[in-house]
């Protein structure tokens, strides 16, 4: 049900741009205007993307070569993607989503999040718990320990038979 709701919202995002330009920018600049406006942010967008990607990748080499795992770059790298697939689709509103994506202010609690909301939870589903530390570690988390019939164990005194 939530991959519905995120498709659904990926969706409204092109109309709410067309809305944009039509009623609020397009009336007040004209049309040469608006269009030189949409290619301007789209090529300023797509330098960002490329100088950021490249910063990132060299962070993933360092962190790589000193044999630690580079979490927070391949997170980048992967909110970059998508910044650039932003910044190619025309819009304005498209364009403001890349531009929060591709500028490492506004990218590190995107980042947060996505490592709290989506990362996080889908390492825990795949590996029990165990990658990130929330392992059960005390009896058995499924079962009831004192649910036993009085039956299934004798306890107590004279239980023993006497020889």
């Amino acid at each position: 049900m939530g991959m519905l709701r995120i498709v659904g919202l990926l969706l409204l995002i092109p109309l709410f741009d067309v809305l944009v330009l039509l009623v609020g920018v397009l009336p007040n600049l004209g049309l040469p205007a608006t269009v030189a406006l949409v290619v301007l942010t789209g090529l300023v967008g797509l330098l960002l993307v490329r100088a950021e990607g490249r910063h990132t990748a060299r962070r993933i080499q360092r962190k790589l070569a000193r044999g630690s795992l580079p979490e927070d770059e391949l997170i980048d790298g992967a909110l970059l993607v998508a910044a650039g697939a932003f910044l190619l689709t025309p819009g304005l509103v498209t364009d403001l989503l890349g531009f929060v994506l591709v500028l490492p202010p506004t990218r590190y609690p995107v980042r947060v999040a996505v490592r709290r909301w989506v990362v996080r939870p889908y390492v825990d589903a795949k590996t029990g718990g165990f990658a990130t530390g929330q392992v059960y570690t005390r009896g058995f988390p499924d079962e009831d320990p004192y649910d036993l019939d009085d039956d299934e164990y004798e306890m107590g005194r004279g239980s023993r038979s006497d020889n």
